[in-house]
């Protein structure tokens, strides 16, 4: 084999040759590939990342809100049923069953659902309310109030919609009761405020049914983490991948007019890819622990159960740098474009992180399904992070109700301080929650 050896600089091979870079502009093949290549990828990734965050309105799909009925008041003169049950068969009439899937929960699995990730929101109805609207035909007239609990751990976008969803349907709600008390003889004999106020009788209050903590990102710290950690896998896979061919003397190794070539080492492309996987799985240990050395200790990102929180992130890590190096070995030169298709441009839009996946189109709920960055935020969120519920939290609840206090970590914050990440809202181990689940009306799901 050939010793090592420096070739010429690009200035030096051009002063000899009579090839020029103008000379060869002239030629038509020579942009055809890259042309061809660069206008898809930019076509391709536009129509991606656009067409999943235009339309949220319009491609709402089952998005799962909670309908607590909380109404103890008996029915109202003329009545067969309290207003509580009037108010949650309108709800779910008025709303399109395509576009919100109404959960009729108890308000404590509510507040679990809530916290675990299951639902974006809730519209509570208060044990009150139909007592309280009966009290605005008398001389004590309390305005009744309708609460919808927001859960800002999912993300911005999927909590306001949950809001405005459940905002709309309790002001259906107030005007259905308005028409119902402005007919009644009481308040057609009653002063102007009265019957104003009997037109439109509802208040609608909104307040988080699941706090975060102060270092979450307002819940996108969920998404910005699992994206380093795919960020990480992906150009550290990428990075072995160049590094190994370049020492083996499978590729050159350039900076700036510098070009050299080490001597080819006989291997096969069995033990080459086998050699990338091994520093791959090796190099994941470094690259995880300085990304959360750099997220929680430099930066403060709120997260706790670091042990748990570490080995998933390196399994993440790994996960995609393997994937890396396979997909690599496989399509070979254009194998890290495949791979950035793959573990980046399509996963983006259809991870669920920013926006939900029951507000995309179709095709990225498909995508979902499969794509590694939906699955990955899911496991993020899923870890019992700065308080947040893992999928068992009835059985861990009760048991830290029965033990001491989880010792508080730097800054203050303990275990039982607002969540940073809420887990996805995946329908796997939801069994148990499904149990507690009362059948709307009318039924949402077979």
């Amino acid at each position: 084999m050939a010793s090592d050896r420096a070739r010429p600089s690009g200035a030096a091979v051009s002063a000899r040759s009579a090839v020029s870079a103008g000379s060869l502009l002239r030629h038509g093949k020579l942009w055809v590939a890259p042309g061809v290549l660069s206008g898809l990828v930019a076509l391709i990734l536009s129509l991606l990342y656009m067409g999943g965050v235009l339309t949220p309105e319009s491609s709402l799909h089952r998005l799962p809100i909670a309908l607590v009925d909380q109404d103890a008041g008996k029915p109202l003169p003329g009545a067969r049923q309290n207003l509580g049950a009037q108010v949650s068969a309108q709800v779910i009439a008025s709303t399109p069953a395509e576009d919100v899937r109404w959960r009729r929960l108890g308000i404590e699995a509510a507040k679990d659902q809530l916290a675990s990730g299951k639902i974006y929101g809730a519209l509570v109805i208060p044990a009150d309310f139909t007592a309280t609207v009966g009290s605005l035909t008398g001389t004590r007239a309390t305005r009744p109030t309708l609460t919808v609990l927001t859960n800002p751990g999912l993300g911005s976008l999927g909590s306001s919609m949950a809001a405005r969803i459940s905002q709309q349907a309790a002001q259906k709600a107030s005007t259905g009761i308005g028409k119902q008390l402005t007919a009644s003889p009481e308040i057609a004999d009653a002063d102007s405020a009265t019957r104003l106020l009997a037109a439109d009788p509802v208040a609608v209050r909104t307040e988080p049914g699941h706090p975060i903590g102060r270092h979450s990102g307002m819940g996108l710290s969920a998404f910005y983490y699992t994206l380093l950690l795919v960020l990480a896998g992906f150009l550290g896979g990428n990075i072995i991948h160049n590094a190994v061919d370049t020492a083996l003397g499978y590729a050159d190794a350039e900076i700036g007019p510098w070009h050299s070539r080490r001597p080819t080492v006989p291997i096969s492309r069995t033990q080459t890819l086998l050699l990338k996987m091994a520093m791959t799985a090796v190099l994941a240990v470094p690259v995880t622990a300085l990304t959360m050395l750099a997220c929680i200790t430099i930066l403060g990102m709120d997260a706790s159960h670091l042990p748990m929180l570490a080995l998933f992130s390196y399994c993440s890590c790994l996960s995609v740098g393997l994937g890396v190096q396979a997909i690599n070995a496989a399509f070979g030169s254009i194998g890290q474009i495949v791979s950035m298709f793959v573990f980046i441009a399509l996963a983006l839009p259809s991870s669920g992180a920013t926006i939900p996946l029951e507000a995309v189109p179709g095709f990225y709920r498909f995508l979902g399904v499969f794509e590694p960055m939906r699955q990955l935020v899911s496991g993020v969120r899923a870890n019992p992070v700065a308080g947040t519920r893992p999928r068992n939290w009835r059985t861990c609840s009760r048991t830290r109700s029965r033990t001491r206090p989880v010792p508080a970590r730097r800054g203050g914050r303990g275990a039982d301080d607002p969540l940073l990440f809420c887990p996805s809202p995946s329908r796997h181990h939801d069994r148990a929650a499904a149990a507690e689940e009362e059948p709307a009306e009318p039924p949402q799901d077979p």
